[in-house]
């Protein structure tokens, strides 16, 4: 078995899961997520503990129940704390704005760029170079701050760009003049 696999997730009490055929679907005082489940997964919930099954000894199978552990684990996550990432524009000119469901930022490109923000996923600018990218669901989440990232990824030599709060950028040194 699946080290992660057979672990079992404590469900909170604010925590509604309800499996309807192959889609378990979880919800919390923040919100609601459905999930598709792999036909060699079971769910088995018993006073307020869940756990992940599987039915063989394969490996692709046993990993799969180990992913989709993680995976209830983060829906349950998320619905009860939420997720949050922080992005930091490092640059002279670097800005970013929130307009409605949109990011503006000001990325040293001649026209500044519009990001649509998808569904559920909210942001916040602190002191104009901060962002805040907050939602329940942790794989949205991830994808959305990553798409910003890519906007203007960091560079090594100057360290510009736009990173995530915990990133280190490894720096490189710059050309050397040769002697003559």
């Amino acid at each position: 078995m699946s080290r992660i696999g057979k672990k079992p997730v404590q469900l909170p009490d604010k925590v509604q899961i309800t499996l309807d055929g192959d889609t378990i679907n979880v919800k919390g005082p923040k919100g609601s997520l459905d999930r598709k489940l792999h036909p060699a997964v079971n769910i088995e919930i018993d006073n307020q503990v869940l756990n992940v099954t599987t039915d063989t000894s394969d490996k692709k199978k046993v990993a799969l129940q180990g992913l989709f552990r993680s995976l209830i684990f983060n829906m349950v996550h998320g619905v009860t704390q939420g997720y949050e990432k922080k992005l930091i524009l490092s640059g002279i000119g670097y800005r970013a704005e929130t307009k409605g469901k949109n990011l503006v930022l000001s990325v040293g490109y001649s026209n500044p760029v519009d990001f649509a923000l998808p569904d559920g996923v909210t942001a916040a600018v602190d002191k104009n170079v901060e962002v805040t990218l907050s939602c329940i669901d942790k794989e949205l989440l991830g994808q959305a701050a990553a798409n910003i990232r890519a906007v203007r990824p960091p560079e090594p030599y100057k360290g510009k760009g736009i990173m995530y709060a915990d990133e280190r950028i490894i720096r490189k040194a710059g050309k050397t003049a040769g002697k003559d």
